[in-house]
């Protein structure tokens, strides 16, 4: 390896320097909006071209037209903010990020409806200074990058200015380091972020002017392709999207690395992206440990309602969601034989290809709220991998090579896609503490790496060649060489991944991997580990990928790796796709591929068409159809469901369900505690975050069968504490549970060897229903098999049947009857605390940590709750360690209380000694006689209150 020239080095730094300034752009707008905008460089585009336009095309004086660009480039950023982001304001981070997306496609096609410049193609781009300076020998700086060494530490120092000593840059810090403070001071968080966009639409506007002065070209503006915004992404990630100075830094520093790689390796085009990747890959998994990323729920994927009990005996409801479905499919059947030109039938079966390769964005985005920038490039690969594997394969493996025969065309695609979930795993592996935003950034520098550098290998070259040819012969001994025999066979793989996709979706495959990404802490208290389940997704989403890219390629005979299909374009339009079909949903895929890729298809000559496909469609459906194209047939299939309501009359008083605890009779037989031994024992336990010590040197002991109380003022570390023995949150001392160390074993391990928990903002699974959360807990009785579930074998059937069967139990057994359909997110709070105490009953605990269970609760029902806890310990023959605030409740129900103070054992013993100790009345009780009289037992319930009365009914 060798140093560059000098003049080398310093065209590196140079476009460092834009890059960073372009990372500075980033790092504003997520700093006030908490976004990583996608759109910052396309937002230049509108000014940069418009600056061209005036002074090549209508003759502007140069300083005049920059002022003009830089205005409309300001007022661009500040419009986008307005009509898109102050809109989705209060949506999920990730919905308004591919909100983003559509805005960087609204400006690239503003840009080609402005006058063309192709008509002075002996034009440069205009610069401020012509020439050139020599200040030594070996450097030549040419009035462009003159421009950009004064621009860009000028803007910088501005910012840094701006930021630090005026009102609203303040205000900016102020709302970026604590947006709820910010917003109590009287600081509007919207007038920040309109502020910030039209900033980030002035930084990507003179960012694109000096970009394309040193490019030198005109006709090349709008193409400069995502090369330029994937590094000012690493830039800005390597800043930890927080600070400017390192931003700008990380910009230089990527310009002088990419000067470093293609001076000593020329011949290896794209290596400089594939560095790039690992940084990125790197930067963000330093990110993702230092903070937490994006968490909001998917609450813009689309929700069906469930049917009523009494509809479905009718004929036509049972059919309504399938009657569509097969009409679409009979169309299919039919459209080739009333269409016989070869080429229409190439686009339908190309059409079918793009939504197998758009259902898995639906498992990864949709249901692991993994948001995929990349998932073209898993296509892409395992068509090469499909075209090398069917033609003879060679592999270089140190001094020697290993030659693979040619493999039939069926078998090449099959192993084609098991490579691409490999490598899907493999990727997804850097990216499991990562969720949403951060994950964009990686699988879209990944997706650029695939196009510059991963194509381009001669493993999957054609000999002497720069393609791939990919003919298909036979498949299982049918002819497919005729493009209408190849459109069914791909609308059969088609039906059949539509078929396992939506018998995932109702398993445990689907409810884990969307409860995961609901709520990780709860799914890893109900045993489903994370690590494992994002995995999984990333596996099978790779693989469904691999298959929709192996049989894109062989519809074309060919992998345009450098052409189109396999992208990093194609992977916006895959993700436009599913948002506009719907996410998350089974048929959204078929829906947004009919309308993203069929459309302009069937009206070639139509401008709308591609508007309404694209940017402004994708933009339309975000603001107006969150859900997607499949929210709107839902809405007519709900309204179908009302009238046919309605016709019947009211519904008939019904008894409710007898309550049964059948569902509590134990699968697996418990392992005897050891004589003398605690459920639960903990020395010295000590948490600390930085400098401040939350929980400082507990140890507490939980007796078999024991209700062991846990008070305390707020802030006293009980919470932290609790957190601490679940394995939420690193401590040092040891944890024990019954009789075994779990110190250093994770939330799932715990949660698997007998200890239950419940939180105290009791948000369980916001997007899934009461039945399928309780569903998820019995998921600890028996795991849900991905094969055996995805092969439709009859076993899992019977399994699901009576998983659904043992769901209903427990909701019966705790009153819940009425709501086994209704989603958490719909629920009351105290319906909530039920719900998690139905799953702590699934789970079958040893150990149940509670965590203020009566938090939020009406005084009516926290009187039910005494008997409803004690009945659900005699039930489970469980111990018990409580959280609560309510001093009468856990008085009457604990045999004995610790009360906590600054993290430290204040006192212990039976409720009355804790009670009447001076230390905690002086802490805790206060000195008031009633406040401490009030501190007894607890009253009563009432005899006709719901919670109360399935506390008490039979087992």
């Amino acid at each position: 390896m060798q140093m560059p020239t000098t003049q080398l080095l310093f065209d590196g730094a140079v476009s460092g320097l834009v890059i960073g300034l372009l990372a500075i752009g980033i790092v504003l707008v997520h700093r006030s909006s908490r976004v990583i905008n996608f759109a910052v460089a396309n937002m230049g585009l509108v000014g940069s071209v418009l600056f061209a336009l005036l002074v090549v095309r209508w003759n502007v004086p140069y300083w005049i037209a920059l002022v003009i660009a830089l205005v409309v480039g300001t007022a661009f950023g500040a419009l986008v903010d307005l009509a898109v982001v102050r809109r989705l304001f209060a949506a999920p981070r990730v919905i308004l990020l591919v909100a983003t997306i559509g805005v960087a496609q609204l400006a690239l096609t503003i840009v080609t409806a402005l006058p063309d410049l192709d008509d002075y193609p002996t034009e440069n781009y205009p610069v401020p200074w012509g020439g050139t300076w020599s200040p030594v020998d070996g450097l030549r700086i040419t009035g462009a990058q003159l421009s950009v060494l004064i621009t860009v530490p000028l803007v910088a120092i501005l910012l840094g200015l701006f930021l630090s000593r005026t009102v609203l840059g303040r205000t900016v810090r102020a709302s970026a380091s604590n947006p709820e403070l910010a917003r109590l001071q009287g600081i509007s968080p919207k007038l920040v972020s309109t502020a910030m966009w039209a900033l980030a639409g002035l930084i990507g506007t003179l960012c694109l002017i000096m970009i394309s002065a040193q490019n030198k070209s005109l006709s090349q503006i709008a193409t400069l392709g995502p090369t330029t915004l994937l590094r000012a992404l690493a830039a800005a990630v390597l800043a930890r999207m927080v600070s400017l100075r390192i931003a700008l830094l990380a910009g230089v520093v990527l310009g002088l690395l990419q000067s470093f790689i293609q001076f000593n390796w020329l011949d290896q085009p794209g290596l400089t992206d594939l560095v790039v990747f690992l940084l990125v890959l790197a930067a963000v998994f330093l990110v993702s440990r230092s903070r937490d990323t994006e968490a909001s729920s998917f609450s813009f994927a689309p929700k069906a309602a469930p049917i009523p009990e009494r509809l479905r005996d009718l004929w036509w409801v049972r059919q309504l969601e399938r009657a569509p479905l097969l009409a679409l499919g009979a169309l299919a059947v039919v459209l080739p034989l009333l269409v016989p030109q070869a080429s229409r039938q190439l686009l339908y079966t190309i059409i079918l290809c793009y939504a197998i390769c758009a259902a898995s964005v639906t498992i990864l985005t949709g249901w692991a709220g993994q948001l995929s920038l990349g998932q073209m490039a898993f296509a892409g690969l395992g068509a090469l991998t499909a075209a090398a594997l069917n033609r003879g394969m060679q592999i270089p493996v140190g001094g020697s090579t290993i030659e693979l025969n040619a493999l039939p065309f069926p078998v090449a695609v099959l192993l084609a896609s098991l490579v691409a979930a490999l490598l899907a795993a493999v990727v997804g592996a850097g990216a499991l503490r990562v969720r949403g935003l951060l994950l964009a950034v990686s699988t879209f520098a990944f997706g650029i790496a695939a196009e510059q550098y991963l194509y381009r290998r001669d493993l999957f070259q054609d000999a002497g060649a720069h393609t791939a040819s990919f003919t298909r012969d036979t498949v299982f001994g049918i002819d497919i060489t005729s493009q209408r025999a190849y459109y069914y066979l791909v609308l059969v793989v088609l039906a059949v991944v539509l078929a396992v996709v939506a018998r995932l979706r109702r398993s445990g495959i689907g409810r884990t991997t969307i409860g995961v990404r609901d709520n990780p802490a709860t799914a890893a208290a109900y045993t489903v580990g994370a690590t494992r389940v994002k995995l999984r997704a990333f596996a099978l989403a790779g693989g469904i990928a691999g298959l929709g890219g192996s049989l894109l390629a062989g519809a074309v005979q060919n992998v345009p790796y450098s052409d189109r299909y396999f992208l990093s374009a194609d992977s916006l339009a895959l993700v436009a796709i599913v948002v506009i079909g719907g996410l998350g949903s089974v048929y959204g895929p078929v829906l947004g591929a009919l309308w993203v890729i069929g459309l302009p298809a069937i009206f070639p000559g139509n401008g709308l068409v591609p508007l309404l496909t694209s940017s402004l469609g994708l933009l339309i459906l975000l603001l107006y159809f969150p859900g997607g194209l499949v929210q709107i047939g839902y809405a007519a299939r709900d309204a179908l469901l009302r009238l046919a309501a309605r016709r019947l009359g009211p519904a008939p008083a019904s008894a409710p369900k007898a309550a049964t605890a059948a569902a509590l009779t134990r699968t697996v037989p418990r392992q005897p505690l050891p004589a003398g031994r605690p459920v639960l024992a903990t020395s010295d336990v000590r948490v600390r975050f930085g400098g401040l010590t939350a929980v400082d040197g507990v140890s507490l002991r939980v007796g078999p069968g024991e209700i062991v109380g846990l008070i305390g003022t707020n802030g006293a570390g009980k919470s932290t504490l609790m957190n601490a023995i679940g394995g939420f949150a690193p401590a040092t001392g040891t944890v024990e549970l019954l009789g075994s160390d779990v110190t250093a074993a994770c939330p799932t391990a715990r949660a698997r060897a007998g200890l239950g928990r419940t939180f105290q903002a009791a948000t369980l699974f916001p997007e899934l229903t009461v039945r399928q959360t309780v569903q998820i807990a019995l998921e600890a009785r028996g795991r849900t098999g991905l094969l055996s579930t995805a092969l439709h074998l009859p076993h899992t059937f019977t399994r699901e049947r009576a998983q659904r069967s043992a769901a209903d139990d427990l909701i019966g057994f705790l009153g819940l009857g009425r709501y086994a359909d209704a989603f958490i997110a719909d629920l009351s709070t105290g319906t909530r605390r039920i719900v998690e105490l139905a799953g702590l009953l699934a789970l079958d605990a040893r150990l149940l940590c509670l965590d203020e269970p009566t938090a939020g609760v009406a005084q009516r029902e926290t009187e039910a709750f005494g008997p409803l806890i004690q009945e659900i310990r005699r039930e489970l023959d469980a111990a018990m360690l409580v959280i609560e605030h309510d001093m009468p409740l856990i008085m009457g129900i604990g045999d004995r209380v610790y009360c906590l103070e600054t993290g430290r054992v204040l006192a212990e013993g039976t409720p009355g000694v804790v009670r009447d100790d001076p230390k905690v009345i002086a802490s805790y009780l206060g000195t008031d006689e009633r406040a401490i009289s009030r501190s007894g037992t607890a009253p009563v319930p009432g005899g006709n209150d719901p919670i109360a009365t399935s506390a008490t009914a039979p087992a």
